[in-house]
């Protein structure tokens, strides 16, 4: 595992519901694109939103955000190394399932069952362990397009810990492109391709554009992921649509509902069209064809 610098922790104790909904506000408030946060559950069964900063924002804006969702909240805050975190994340971690895919930490590996395709990513500090909304919604809708298709070249716009472009690359041994803008994501993601056994197929770059010669080597694509927020999604919807062949699938997420529409409407000037909408945990992920 990759060594980290120090991580700085807030921890809101509340309901499921609320530690869900105080864990997207502080991904929206105070991250660009990605984070790590999440809400995770007790042992004892009680429910808490954490969130991980590399440096801490002024207690203050924490305590004015957590308030929009839940007045009163118990707000706790430590530093950690990034190890000690890792390790302490993983018990909390459970099998995320979404049809065929299986996403788990190492202490989960005997679990899986013997028609699933076990991806194994530890907790780090990269988004996407499958527990968020978003990351969710993207492998439910790759499980739906495996039924039917099988896509030659992927791209994976902020693959973050590279969960989705490791299934796509499993599910249809096919190149995948994984471009990440934090270099410590691009660690993160390099450990678990390797871990994974998807070397042969996941490329990795460090970018936060599309212009890449390594991007443009292989065009088009035939399935597109941005699992990133709002502004980010509709700065790329004209380079994405560029690389996306005719008849591509596009899947987009990190959308709170009432931003879809937005989204949408950029995406179809660059001439998409929408499949299917679903929300999870007050997340949105869009499935588009290119036309």
């Amino acid at each position: 595992m990759a060594d980290f610098p120090e991580s700085h922790v807030v921890r809101v104790g509340a309901s499921e519901r609320d530690a869900k909904r105080i864990a997207d506000h502080l991904l929206e408030r105070f991250f660009e694109g990605e984070g790590a946060v999440g809400a995770f559950e007790a042992p004892d069964g009680s429910w808490f939103a954490e969130a991980h900063f590399p440096e801490l924002p002024e207690k203050a804006l924490i305590a004015a955000a957590v308030a929009e969702i839940l007045q009163d909240a118990k707000i706790e805050y430590e530093t950690l190394a990034a190890k000690d975190w890792i390790a302490a994340s993983l018990e909390g971690l459970k099998i995320v399932r979404a049809g065929r895919f299986a996403i788990h930490g190492s202490h989960d590996r005997a679990r899986i069952r013997p028609n699933e395709t076990g991806i194994e990513i530890e907790a780090a500090l990269a988004f996407g362990t499958g527990h968020h909304g978003t990351t969710l919604g993207c492998l439910r809708a790759l499980e739906r397009l495996a039924r039917t298709e099988k896509p030659k070249r992927i791209l994976d716009v902020g693959t973050g810990t590279a969960v989705l472009g490791i299934a796509a690359a499993r599910a249809f041994h096919a190149p995948v492109i994984g471009t990440e803008i934090d270099r410590a994501s691009v660690l993160v993601a390099k450990e678990n391709v390797r871990a994974n056994r998807a070397l042969p197929y996941v490329g990795l770059l460090h970018t936060g554009g599309l212009s890449a010669p390594m991007i443009a080597q292989y065009t088009p694509y035939d399935l597109i992921f941005a699992n990133i927020l709002l502004p980010v999604l509709r700065q790329l919807a004209r380079p994405i649509a560029a690389l996306a062949a005719p008849g591509a699938t596009v899947i987009l997420s990190g959308l709170l509902p009432s931003q879809a529409l937005a989204a949408l409407a950029r995406y179809r000037a660059q001439g998409m069209q929408l499949l299917r909408s679903e929300t999870i945990e007050n997340w949105t992920t869009l499935t588009l064809r290119k036309l």
